[in-house]
């Protein structure tokens, strides 16, 4: 029996299907049956079923002799299940990556409750998605299983089939089914949430709605609409036959006028001459199950008050008021911010005209992120080597908790803001500052840099249309001349920069501040760190941290990483940690730890064992720490034309090198990853790019810039230098290695 049955009732989709079919059957979580109904298609949707039948035995098509409508064809697909959960997917629509293993992680950790409730995202053909805008109904945190007593507010979230999971033995308990019509869902969702005995949520995007241009049938401009009216009448017989569910009628009764006004009042669902017609077959339903003394919200008793009066012409003067009243207020908003943002412009010139204030900087790091990176590292040097300084650092308000104690916090945007930009001599960045801001004489630019550069940047991205979509190279270009000091780790990024980003300013070759800490940190803080994180004490923890795919529009992980971690020792462990522009973790699931939103990279680089990546810069700071690393380069071909590359990577490699999912399994299972192959392939990629990280970077950096010394610190040779040992090279027995298949290993080439 498996643990999910995916039912997906199939008609005129023939577009959409494939891609349907695809994100269920290559989901992590693999027990699964997937039940495709062909509701009598009339295009090739009963082909496409047949064609995904053929290729993988979880597939169970189902054709039906005549077309039954979508709630019918779901009623059929639920005669065949045989899962522990019932899960509906529209074909239109698709599951997200991983959404099936961490649905059912949430029924283990709540008890396996009778309706699991999980969020979705409406996905629109531009490429845009937008979250739903309840998911705050959604939360985890709180007692569960719990009833529906217990969170009403889930009633608030879209009533449909395909955004919960049901326990099969449940719905056959409560003789669930789907009723024939338009708005089979109302009678299906609103019985499910009443009669669950426990019910529980999971705060994450499951499902990607699609939003379709055309044929979206509620969408469409139909009498068939008329139907909500007969759905709502099975509702309420359901309460009906049901005394206990009857405190459920005054909640109900409001979810049904709202949905009464949407259909109303939507432009594009009733046809001409018909809306009186519904608005007084509304107004009977208002009569008919109307609960006297209920409580009306304040802000719905207009509505209310409209159609229990059925005043049609009424409604539409007071619609088009409202409209009206809308625009006008959004306007007024427009005009709100731009005079606030005039304000603070007329604030900043007035700053300008004031004195610089040479114990005055300013520092911020990716775009108003929190305090970290080579920023964070010399803001901390500032006050260590430069105390007479006073120290701000530029984060939005999510991010602010990340600030250190004695450090001014700057909200984007703010008077604050400018003022410091305006009047602090010292500019410390690792990206561009706002575009408006004003060098003055007497102010020093620091663009720090958050990284070696592997891909294309810069002037360099001119080549590469994916990669540097709207890019304005002149604006760029105007930056750079912004910018004093530039620093750089190793000769190969002094060049670089010094081409695809041409300026008067000074490199420092002085190394990476936030390099600093391997150096400096010690096996106690190691093994603070991995506590904080949750490691198990005699495991071996792969820090993965992949890099943005420029030619991808979703950042899909490019690994498996339940699949990885079922091949290898059970002491291994994954950090996962997701690219910054990336939306939601990499996976989810036993062994796998989300590391995405930790504020500090290089903390987690102290608490892993070996570093797993594929194209990402941070692999040229990792290696700081002469501790493993193995590179995965299966879609290298793709990057690099897209992107654009300085080297070959798999040429010139910091260790090992995996060009499959396979391969990179073998190369763990069999040792090689830390075999002396990969210690010679680290040991050459340090002497090429880690020649100044001796962990006084930042030191050397605020002695030239702030202090003014010109003799530069000398720098602690490579074969000198003993950066803290991984818990792994420390651990006693040492890990075994995992017998593999017989056969020759893959990557023999590369070790």
């Amino acid at each position: 029996m498996p643990r999910f049955s995916v039912i997906v009732p199939a008609y005129k989709v023939q577009a959409y299907l494939h891609e349907c079919l695809e994100s269920v059957l290559s989901q992590s979580f693999p027990d699964l049956e997937l039940i495709a109904v062909d509701d009598c298609s009339p295009d090739a949707c009963g082909e496409i079923i047949d064609e995904f039948a053929a290729r993988d035995p979880r597939v169970r098509p189902l054709h039906l002799p005549e077309n039954r409508g979508l709630g019918r064809a779901r009623n059929a697909g639920m005669e065949q299940a045989t899962g522990d959960y019932l899960v509906f997917l529209d074909s239109d629509d698709t599951l997200a990556p991983d959404a099936l293993h961490a649905i059912s992680d949430r029924l283990k950790e709540t008890g396996e409750p009778d309706v699991l409730v999980y969020d979705y995202a409406r996905t629109y053909c531009s490429g845009e998605t937008v979250r739903n805008k309840v998911a705050v109904q959604l939360t985890e945190q709180g007692p569960a299983p719990f009833r529906l007593e217990d969170r009403p507010g889930l009633l608030r979230v879209l009533m449909v089939a395909w955004n919960k999971a049901y326990r099969r033995e449940f719905v056959e308990r409560a003789n669930l089914t789907f009723p024939p019509g338009y708005y089979e869902d109302t009678p299906w969702t609103y019985p499910a949430l009443m009669a669950a005995e426990s019910l529980a949520t999971l705060d994450r995007v499951c499902v990607h709605y699609r939003q379709r241009r055309q044929g979206n049938i509620l969408g469409t401009t139909s009498r068939r609409h008329f139907d909500v009216f007969d759905q709502y009448d099975r509702v309420f017989a359901f309460v009906a036959e049901r005394p206990e569910l009857a405190r459920w009628r005054p909640v109900l009764f409001r979810r049904m006028v709202d949905h009464f006004t949407t259909i109303f009042t939507r432009p594009g669902r009733l046809p001409r001459g018909s809306r009186a017609e519904f608005l007084r077959r509304a107004r009977a339903h208002y009569r008919r199950y109307r609960v006297p003394g209920a409580p009306v919200p304040l802000r719905a008793r207009l509505r209310h008050t409209l159609v229990r009066l059925g005043l049609h012409r009424t409604y539409r003067a007071v619609q088009l008021a409202m409209a009206l009243r809308r625009r006008v207020r959004r306007r007024a908003a427009l005009l709100a911010r731009a005079l606030r943002a005039a304000l603070l412009q007329l604030h900043y010139q007035v700053q300008l005209r004031l004195p610089v204030r040479a114990d005055r900087a300013v520092f911020a790091a990716y775009w108003g992120r929190g305090h970290g990176c080579n920023p964070g590292a010399l803001e901390r040097a500032f006050r260590a080597h430069a105390p007479r300084v006073r120290t701000a650092w530029i984060a939005h308000p999510e991010h602010q908790d990340t600030v250190p104690e004695g450090t001014r916090r700057l909200r984007p945007g703010s008077a604050a803001y400018w003022t410091a930009l305006a009047r602090s001599k010292y500019l410390v960045n690792n990206v561009n500052f706002d575009r408006r801001l004003v060098k003055r004489p007497g102010q020093v630019l620091i663009q720090t840099q958050h990284g070696t550069p592997l891909k294309h940047m810069g002037l360099d991205l001119r080549e590469r249309p994916a990669a540097a979509r709207d890019t304005d190279f002149a604006e760029l270009l105007r930056g750079v001349d912004k910018w004093d000091y530039v620093l750089s780790a190793n000769r190969h990024t002094t060049l670089t920069w010094e081409r695809v980003y041409p300026g008067g300013y000074t490199t420092l070759p002085y190394g990476y501040p936030r390099n600093d800490v391997f150096q400096r940190a010690t096996s106690a803080d190691v093994t603070r760190l991995r506590e904080s994180l949750g490691i198990p004490k005699d495991a071996v923890a792969i820090l993965y941290a992949p890099t943005h795919r420029d030619y991808r529009r979703t950042q899909r992980g490019p690994l498996d990483l339940e699949r990885v971690l079922r091949r290898l020792d059970p002491r291994f462990v994954i950090l996962a940690r997701a690219h910054y522009w990336q939306d939601g973790p990499l996976s989810r699931g036993d062994g796998v730890i989300d590391v995405t939103g930790h504020p500090s990279v290089e903390s987690l680089c102290l608490a892993s064992d070996a570093l797993l990546t594929d194209y990402s810069s941070i692999m040229f700071d990792y290696a700081n720490l002469d501790r493993p690393i193995v590179v995965h380069t299966e879609d290298w071909e793709a990057y690099d034309a897209a992107r654009g590359t300085y080297f070959d990577l798999r040429s010139f490699p910091p260790g090992a090198v995996a060009r499959s999912e396979d391969e990179l399994i073998d190369i763990f299972a069999t040792g090689h990853w830390r075999g002396s192959r990969s210690a010679q392939l680290r040991a050459a990629f340090r002497e090429r790019f880690c020649p100044y990280d001796d962990g006084r970077a930042a030191e050397r950096v605020v002695r030239r810039v702030v202090l003014g010394e010109t003799e530069v610190l000398p720098v602690v040779p490579l074969a000198e230098r003993h950066p803290v040992p991984s818990a792994a090279a420390l651990a006693d027995p040492p890990l075994p290695t995992v017998p593999q298949p017989a056969g020759p290993l893959p990557v023999t080439d590369c070790l």
